[in-house]
């Protein structure tokens, strides 16, 4: 429509002033962008914070994970462009005038434009640590208390946004993303975060739960994507863009497919369930150890040494279906990996240690 190509073209200028006016903070807009990447949920944020607080941990993968699904659906329903082929395909310019936008090696994402899933993935776990963060200091009453409660909300509230407008801006700038896509992101990812904040149900849901939900995930997007191509509508209708128009296409990666994502999620969603209701986990963090400092302090430092090592671990990508299914495989390694294995060893280590020293 007319109003929209006024809208992109008027993101066109936008991104064409901040890569002529910022590139001194090239770099820095580029480390932005990778904070803001979904996958650094479950590799960095969420073992931190699952060791140090069970219930803000579980929550986490949760919203990561339907905040996403929702990112999927939204992406589908919404068609959105991307700047990077836009561009070149519009014919809204005049003589055959596109602006030319720099690309950049993380620009070429495959899957439609709108809603950010950065931008909603940043924005709903940051909500939920900073929340986390306030539910420590709101329970004390007295006056000091109420001062420091106030300061610290000023402060964690302050950083969400500055995180939010910096990785917000950093999308724009690699023209990965229009403005209005990455503004929709941020309020989506708080909305599903803020929804699932009164979702109790999450923290006690049992394995069976687990493989439910996962099949709903699963099924509900295959079922649209399968009915609307036999109503001749391809929603993987961006990937033949993103792969024509991506200046190197040594940038096109398969991880960035809107079914790769939904694996990946899927598998770390399947990985908590497995791990939760393990006996490992129930032997190492419902036991004695889990309340010592040094036992959460290991846990934390050996399940980020661990992680660290699986992203060194490449999936071929040869083979679509074999990529998705080893990439569902690795994604529930992860969150199994902290919740039941590295805290069973370390527990393991600990109770060892303790009878050799009686």
């Amino acid at each position: 429509s007319i109003k929209m190509d006024l809208l992109h073209s008027n993101g066109v200028l936008i991104i064409q002033h901040l890569q002529r006016d910022y590139r001194a903070y090239q770099d820095f807009l580029n480390f932005m962008s990778h904070v803001g990447d979904p996958r650094n949920i479950f590799s960095i944020y969420f073992p931190l914070w699952f060791q140090l607080n069970q219930v803000v941990g579980t929550k986490m993968i949760w919203v990561a994970v339907i905040g996403d699904w929702f990112n999927l659906i939204f992406k589908w329903i919404l068609f959105g462009h991307r700047p990077y082929w836009w561009v070149q395909e519009t014919m809204i310019y005049p003589n055959q005038s596109n602006p030319c936008l720099e690309q950049f090696p993380i620009t070429c994402e495959t899957g439609p434009g709108s809603p950010s899933g950065h931008a909603m993935g940043s924005s709903c776990v940051w909500y939920v640590m900073v929340t986390a963060a306030l539910s420590y200091t709101v329970r004390l009453k007295d006056k000091s208390a109420v001062t420091l409660h106030r300061l610290t909300w000023s402060f964690l509230w302050s950083i969400f946004w500055i995180i939010q407008i910096s990785v917000c801006i950093s999308r724009v700038f690699i023209a990965t993303h229009f403005p209005h896509q990455v503004i929709l992101g941020v309020f989506a990812g708080i909305l599903v975060a803020e929804a699932l904040e009164h979702t109790p149900a999450i923290q006690t849901a049992s394995l069976r739960m687990y493989i439910k939900t996962n099949l709903f995930l699963f099924i509900f997007p295959l079922g649209f994507y399968l009915v609307l191509k036999l109503l001749d509508i391809d929603l993987l209708w961006s990937v033949p863009k993103a792969k024509k128009w991506c200046a190197n296409p040594d940038w096109i990666n398969i991880d960035t497919t809107p079914f790769a994502g939904l694996v990946r999620n899927l598998g770390a969603l399947f990985g908590l369930g497995l791990g939760i209701n393990s006996e490992m986990f129930i032997t190492s963090c419902k036991g004695k150890n889990s309340c010592k400092i040094s036992f959460r302090i290991l846990c934390i430092a050996a399940s980020l040494a661990m992680l660290q090592l699986y992203n060194f671990v490449k999936i071929p990508a040869h083979t679509e279906y074999l990529f998705y299914a080893l990439s569902f495989c690795k994604s529930a390694a992860m969150p199994l990996t902290v919740v039941a294995l590295v805290p069973y060893c370390v527990h393991s280590l600990m109770r060892t240690t303790e009878k050799k020293l009686n």
